[in-house]
C-alpha cells in the first residue's frame, strides 16, 4: 500500500467528526436500499462481473448484490465489535487470527434476507457509536492495511468502506437488471 494513500486516509479521518462518519454511514444505508428496491430477488442473486474499481480485490468482481451485502454486513459487525472492545476493553473474538481476506467473503447462497441484515448493521452501529462518550484516543488495533486505528478511526472505516463498496453495488444492480431483462427478451 501506497504511504501517501495511508497518510490520506489518516488525514481524511482526523478531519471527519463522529457525526458526519455517523451521518455518512446513513446516507450509504440509503441509498443501498434504493438500489435494493430496484432489483428482483432473481436479480439480486445474480452475480455480475465489474470492471476494475478502486478498493475492490480481483477475488470480490464476480459477486451479486446479496453477496456484496453480506460482505458489507460481515465487514460492519466486525467493525462494531472492534469499537465496543476497544471502548470498553472487553475481551475482542479472536481479532489476530481474523483474516482479511478469507473472513470477510460471502456465502455462495444468499438471498434478501441480507437486505434486512445489512440495514440492521449500520442501525446497531450507529446506536451502539450514539451511546459511546469517548472515541479519539482509545486503545488501538490493527487494521490490516491502514495500520492501526482507535475507535474514531474505525467508526470513519465504516462509512469508507461503504462507499467504496456503493460503487460496485450501484454497478452490479445496473447489470444484473439488464441481464434479467435481457434473459426475458430472449425467452420471448
Amino acid at each position: 500500500m501506497n504511504p501517501l494513500i495511508k497518510l490520506a486516509l489518516r488525514g481524511k479521518f482526523a478531519l471527519t467528526t463522529r457525526g458526519q462518519a455517523m451521518n455518512q454511514a446513513r446516507k450509504a444505508l440509503d441509498s443501498y436500499m434504493v438500489l435494493a428496491m430496484t432489483l428482483s430477488e432473481e436479480a439480486g442473486k445474480l452475480p455480475v462481473r465489474v470492471p476494475a474499481m478502486r478498493g475492490v480485490d480481483e477475488d470480490m468482481r464476480d459477486w451479486s448484490f446479496f453477496m456484496l451485502l453480506e460482505h458489507n454486513l460481515i465487514v460492519n459487525r466486525s467493525i462494531t465489535t472492534r469499537i465496543k472492545t476497544l471502548v470498553t476493553g472487553e475481551a475482542s473474538p479472536a481479532p489476530e487470527g481474523f483474516d482479511a481476506k478469507k473472513d470477510v467473503m460471502p456465502s455462495a447462497i444468499t438471498g434478501s434476507p441480507q437486505v434486512a441484515a445489512f440495514r440492521r448493521s449500520i442501525n446497531e452501529h450507529v446506536k451502539l457509536v450514539s451511546s459511546l462518550s469517548q472515541l479519539c484516543g482509545t486503545a488501538t488495533s490493527q487494521h490490516p492495511i491502514f495500520g492501526t486505528f482507535d475507535a474514531h478511526q474505525w467508526n470513519c472505516m465504516l462509512s469508507f468502506h461503504l462507499q467504496i463498496h456503493l460503487r460496485q453495488a450501484a454497478y452490479i444492480a445496473e447489470h444484473a437488471g439488464d441481464s434479467i431483462a435481457g434473459d426475458l427478451r430472449v425467452d420471448q
